[in-house]
């Protein structure tokens, strides 16, 4: 489904990230690790089309996409939800669920908005309150929905858990599996290595801008150098 190849990105005259390459199968979660500063967020920056990469190649579904702006991304499938979730904190869940099928000309936002309130009932609960007023794990849940509400065929999921609680991030992992049930692949990158990894199909390691390692999640799970490094379990 997504074919990255080659990508050399910056951010002024700094390379953040260096010859990246991955593939993304249809129907799978791919999860992307790395420690803070390895270049996760650029990755998906400029997959999503807000970072313009300098060299390298996009394919989406066979189609070269490299360069081409966030809403025209969407348009052909791809959605972002960032790290932070910046939903719409002046606009009420509605309104930003509504927001996220903006684009759309079909005539199944109504049964979809229908889907997502029957999927996130803590959003049909406070569904005329500002968005930012709900706590930190229901904006998360609204950020997830408002990029359903796009109908994405591929997902990607920038820190998607960070500075919730483990009872809320239960509750999101378990939200990303039902996503990829219903046919939406999943890019993620997450801080909590071990519950991405067993939640995914299979994964990279980002390491200073390059791929350093790359897998099966199962395989990942048992290497020792990504044990040590990013699970917390010493060899």
């Amino acid at each position: 489904m997504l074919n990255v190849s080659g990508i050399n990105a910056f951010y002024g005259k700094i390379q953040v990230l260096k010859n990246v390459g991955l593939h993304v199968e249809e129907g799978s979660i791919v999860t992307i690790l790395g420690a803070n500063g390895a270049g996760k967020t650029t990755t998906m920056k400029t997959i999503s089309g807000l970072l313009k990469p300098k060299e390298g190649k996009i394919e989406f579904l066979g189609e070269d996409v490299t360069g081409l702006r966030p809403d025209q991304l969407l348009r052909k499938g791809i959605a972002l939800v960032p790290e932070g979730r910046q939903i719409l904190a002046g606009m009420t869940v509605m309104e930003n669920l509504e927001m996220g099928a903006y684009h759309r000309k079909d005539k199944e936002i109504e049964k979809d908005l229908e889907m997502v309130l029957a999927r996130f009932p803590i959003l049909k609960e406070r569904e005329k309150q500002l968005g930012g007023t709900l706590s930190g794990g229901q904006q998360q849940m609204l950020a997830i929905a408002r990029a359903i509400m796009s109908k994405p065929k591929l997902l990607l999921l920038d820190e998607p858990s960070m500075g919730l609680a483990p009872l809320v991030v239960a509750d999101i992992f378990n939200i990303i599996k039902e996503i990829r049930e219903t046919g939406t692949t999943v890019l993620l990158v997450e801080q909590n290595a071990r519950q991405a990894l067993k939640i995914s199909d299979f994964g990279y390691v980002l390491e200073t801008g390059k791929i350093v390692a790359e897998g099966s999640a199962a395989d990942l799970l048992t290497d020792s150098r990504i044990k040590e490094a990013y699970l917390g379990v010493k060899s």
